[in-house]
């Protein structure tokens, strides 16, 4: 006996909803198992252009989906009537789909799915790429920007579109980011009979907009990709409130972050160490807050920059009041750049669940001394970080120090 609790699991005999891929091709490209599932539905719900892909001895009532169609099917989850009910997906269900969609709701062991080659996997066919060294960006439930994230020289990228529109929004996204030698290849209506490709640079792209149904392909000519936290100052917009490189890469490193992590920025200045974060950390979030307004509308900006906006949410407003208001919402890690006083710790500690990773830098005395009262409360680890820099000094180069920074960092625990 090992004490392991082996199980097996199968698809429900009897589920309440089967999902079904299909593909451009429509009923030739069903599998023999997804044509037996159709024929035999009583009801099947799909966009008009999937229900127009069915054969013509489908006898299932067919009803095309509502816009917006996440209303509808939320719809239909809570009231499926008569089941199983069949849904049609594009592609792979369960990659970016309808199927992943139905599971999170209902649960696995109420839901059958029939698979189907998603686009991706038909774009790396038809290119003889790799699949599983392609970083892959969705404009379904992502924004353009996000392929700034995953850019880099020599990187090959699957971006799944949302429209027609969405080849042009990201050549001149990749244009913005230095980008701009990458070949783009659009693939439309992926294993159809009205399939085709077009090739071109981001830089000088001009076709106009195709088929609603596409992919877009980069190979990536521009910057390195840096994987290492403590990017050049000068890459953050700011003004003179940063986490500067070096304090910003051992910051990084003291928050550890983890994967589908949240982490909040407290006076998060220009955003620099919660836009590393999320560089690092490409299922987190980051929540900042920062009362000045215009610094604010900085951190978006270079959230923006860097492709993580769509996972980093600035808080407009007085830090006590602004987080308070989030206390139930519990961060994995908290960072405070500066400014800490004592109340504002005792709220952020009151708001930090068992876990939690907290993480302060201090340049004055006196938070450097409240940090000194605070570690012999409640523990953790505290480091003096001095950095000089070589410069000029007249006709010679001398070494010139940044002022001291005190970090502590301490990890909230049950209280026996």
């Amino acid at each position: 006996m090992t004490g392991q609790d082996n199980r097996t699991s199968q698809a429900p005999d009897t589920p309440r909803f089967v999902v079904v891929g299909i593909g451009a091709d429509g009923w030739d490209g069903l599998s023999t198992v997804a044509r037996r599932e159709l024929r035999g539905a009583s009801r099947i719900f799909g966009s008009a252009r999937q229900l127009a892909l069915l054969g013509e001895d489908i006898e299932a009532r067919q009803t095309a989906w509502r816009s917006p169609m996440s209303a509808h099917l939320h719809e239909l989850i809570a009231d499926p009537g008569d089941t199983p009910v069949h849904l049609l997906a594009s592609g792979d269900p369960m990659f970016h789909g309808l199927g992943s969609t139905v599971v999170a709701a209902i649960g696995a062991e109420h839901v059958r799915i029939v698979s189907h080659p998603s686009s991706t996997s038909l774009a790396a066919a038809r290119l003889g790429w790799d699949l599983s060294g392609v970083r892959i960006v969705s404009l379904v439930t992502g924004d353009v920007d996000d392929v700034l994230a995953v850019a880099g020289d020599g990187r090959r990228l699957f971006v799944l579109s949302r429209d027609a529109s969405s080849p042009a929004k990201v050549a001149e996204t990749l244009r913005s980011g230095g980008w701009g030698a990458s070949t783009m290849t659009v693939l439309e209506q992926l294993g159809g009979p009205a399939e085709r490709m077009i090739v071109g640079r981001a830089g000088d792209w001009e076709a106009a907009a195709g088929d609603a149904l596409n992919l877009v392909a980069v190979e990536c000519a521009g910057p390195a990709r840096v994987l290492a936290p403590g990017l050049a100052d000068d890459d953050f917009a700011h003004d003179g409130q940063l986490t500067k490189q070096t304090v910003r890469a051992l910051t990084i490193s003291a928050l550890r972050p983890a994967d589908g992590q949240v982490l909040w920025d407290v006076g998060a200045g220009s955003g620099s160490v919660g836009i590393e974060w999320l560089r690092l950390n490409p299922t987190g979030e980051v929540t900042a807050f920062e009362r000045d307004a215009v610094r604010a509308r900085r951190i978006e900006e270079n959230a923006r920059r860097h492709g993580v906006a769509s996972r980093l949410t600035v808080v407009d407003g007085d830090a006590a009041a602004t987080i308070a208001a989030h206390a139930g919402l519990a961060p994995d890690s908290v960072f405070v750049g500066g400014g800490l006083t004592a109340d504002l710790f005792a709220l952020v500690w009151s708001s930090a669940r068992v876990g939690t990773t907290v993480v302060v830098n201090a340049v004055g005395i006196p938070t450097q001394q409240l940090l000194v009262e605070l570690a012999g409360r409640h523990g953790g680890t505290l480091r003096r970080f001095t950095v000089e820099t070589a410069g000029p000094l007249g006709s010679v180069t001398a070494w010139r120090p940044a002022l001291p920074i005190v970090q502590w960092t301490v990890g909230k625990e049950e209280v026996p």
